[in-house]
């Protein structure tokens, strides 16, 4: 059971939402707690009060579900088009926007691959070319749940978040993956280097039966250590092969640091 979650305050999720809720003809249920849900075959979609980076309750709430993937608006000072897909954590000692400091939450990279493929596969239908499709390094809340949080989000102002085809666009992505449309296997990796889009990474996923789980964005790498590795490897649904590196901007230290850890760990290094 797959747990769909939006904030109701959100234009971004909650138009996501009401694109499925109108394409699949789901009715509203009173559920005590929850403002607004719906029940699907094989899913429950669900929207709180909450901004999305403070979901640390949904095992409270959605108990039953194996994971959420939540709907969501994304921001950018530089005003990104986008849609993207990433897991959720915190890799320093603070914990600004939501989760707790050190701390990354359980990622899904099958999930997130397969419904990053669909995001460009309609993406590419809907003819909105000008996005960018692909990651974003591991950041934000919710960190604490025991279960896989996936975000696929819009980016980055109001218009884009308002625009009925962006919630076109994801909402068919997710539908396509609650539908089984993508069935394919993937190689599971976690990714280090590269900027908070992490254009090489979402390149090889893209193009490739490779799959990430956490990526930490080179802005991050002054909070690597083995503990931070440990926590990408075993806060994942799927473990790791492979931990693969964009070189550039990753220093002689971090990667010595990199290359003991996966040694003592049995995982393949690959520079990219």
């Amino acid at each position: 059971m797959i747990g769909l979650v939006y904030s109701i305050r959100d234009p971004a999720g909650r138009g996501i939402a009401k694109h499925i809720t109108e394409s699949l003809n789901l009715h509203a249920v009173e559920k005590p707690g929850i403002p607004e849900y719906f029940e699907g075959n094989g899913f429950v979609l669900a929207g709180f009060e909450e901004d999305v980076i403070y979901f640390d309750f949904l095992e409270e709430k959605i108990p039953f579900a194996s994971e959420y993937i939540v709907l969501s608006r994304h921001s950018s000072e530089a005003g990104v088009k986008s849609y993207t897909v990433h897991h959720t954590g915190n890799y320093g000692r603070e914990a600004l926007y939501g989760g707790k400091p050190m701390e990354l939450g359980v990622a899904s990279p099958v999930t997130a691959w397969r419904l990053l493929r669909l995001v460009k596969t309609h993406r590419d239908s809907y003819g909105r070319g000008e996005y960018y499709v692909g990651y974003e390094a591991t950041h934000h809340g919710p960190t604490s749940l025991s279960k896989p949080v996936v975000f696929v989000e819009i980016g980055s102002t109001l218009d884009e978040w308002s625009d009925p085809v962006n919630h076109k666009v994801i909402g068919d992505a997710v539908m396509g993956f609650l539908l089984g449309w993508i069935k394919d296997d993937c190689r599971p990796v976690a990714g280090i280097g590269g900027g908070h889009y992490p254009r090489k990474h979402s390149e090889i996923a893209l193009t490739q039966p490779v799959c990430y789980g956490h990526i930490m964005a080179k802005y991050s790498l002054e909070n690597l250590s083995k503990q931070i590795l440990k926590s990408m490897v075993e806060r994942s649904i799927v473990k790791p092969e492979a931990l693969v590196v964009e070189k550039k901007g990753t220093r002689l230290e971090h990667r010595a640091l990199i290359e003991e850890f996966a040694a003592e760990r049995g995982l393949q290094v690959e520079y990219i």
